[in-house]
């Protein structure tokens, strides 16, 4: 082998040190840029994709996604339980609550009567964002009428407020209340003073103690 031969030879192998050498540093270097986006992936998968064990055994429902529930046991009267689903604006949705004495008839609710009192909720239209004629009723004013084939009762604001709104539905279709009093079969929509609610609130009682006093548990 000729000296110039052993020479490029050092050279080349000199040359594949020191670029092995410049890798293995840039590579030290990249190393924690590179966990970092390792760790922020996989954090942006538990988001994206959370742990099937701690999930409920079935989704929440839109009631229990954008509302709290309260209720309102032997309002008025012994069996009389309603409920108060109250928004995050301040809003609240009155209904009848699941263990109602009506349900517990034969045949459940087969008429709804908004007529009652002095007037007919049913024919009131509130206008506007001011919620002009708006009626302001107290807690225990009475909403309409539901009736089974044996009895009828009388359901009730349970919130002191401004009537915003009945639902009308269960005129032509009273049977929304036994299939779905919760939701499409509620009563009414009512606005309470933030100073009202905050009355009100301390009669009424959470889901977890409702479900406590009717052995729902």
């Amino acid at each position: 082998m000729s000296d110039d031969m052993v020479d490029r030879t050092r050279k080349l192998e000199e040359t594949t040190v020191s670029n092995s050498l410049h890798e293995e540093e840039e590579e030290e270097e990249e190393r924690p840029v590179r966990e970092k986006a390792e760790y922020e992936e996989e954090e942006l998968h538990k988001l994206l994709v959370p742990d099937v064990s701690q999930l409920p055994p079935t989704p929440p429902s839109a009631v229990e996604t954008n509302f709290v529930s309260y209720f309102a046991p032997d309002f008025m009267k012994p069996g009389n339980d309603q409920y108060v689903y109250r928004h995050a604006n301040g809003l609240c949705v009155v209904g009848l609550a699941s263990t109602h004495l009506a349900f517990k008839d034969k045949g459940g609710i087969t008429a709804v009567d908004f007529n009652v009192g002095k007037s007919d909720r049913s024919s009131m239209k509130v206008t506007g964002k001011r919620k002009r004629n708006a009626q302001h009723f107290e807690s225990n004013t009475a909403l309409c009428k539901v009736c089974t084939g044996d009895d009828s009762y009388v359901v009730r604001c349970c919130v002191k407020g401004s009537l915003l709104e009945v639902n009308d539905r269960l005129i032509k279709q009273p049977e929304l209340l036994n299939s779905s009093a919760d939701r499409e079969g509620y009563i009414a929509i009512i606005m309470p003073k933030p100073a009202d609610w905050l009355k009100v609130k301390t009669s009424l009682l959470s889901l977890e103690e409702f479900k406590i006093l009717r052995e729902l548990c």
